[in-house]
């Protein structure tokens, strides 16, 4: 269920660490979301990183690519979705989304690949 407080980024791992309580009910609800339909797997995955970039959250994009990454993502589909924002977001919102996915998927690269 809720990764331990030591194994989230710096922000919700202060929350979890002072607010357990919050933590708890807050990834209670992320789970029981999870599982309220037939969406699963690969898609599930997906579609969290795009609720992610949509709500331009660098901290939520990191952390979907990762779990998506985790659960056998491919690096080109999670940029896919990226490039998915251009016609939606704006053209701006998207290269910054990729940018984002990238620093997870491809840390030691100096410059994004088009």
């Amino acid at each position: 269920m809720a990764k331990a407080p030591e194994n989230l980024p710096s922000g919700a791992s202060r929350i979890a660490q002072f607010y357990p309580d919050i933590w708890n009910a807050f990834a209670t609800l992320g789970q029981t979301c999870s599982e309220a339909g037939p969406i699963e797997g690969h898609t599930l995955r997906l579609v969290k990183l795009a609720l992610a970039i949509g709500a331009l959250s660098e901290g939520a994009v990191h952390s979907h690519t990762r779990r998506a990454l985790a659960k056998g993502v491919s690096k080109d589909e999670l940029k896919q979705v990226a490039l998915l924002a251009i016609p939606t977001l704006g053209f701006p919102q998207a290269v910054k989304a990729l940018t984002w996915i990238e620093d997870i998927t491809d840390p030691s690269s100096g410059e994004s690949r088009p």
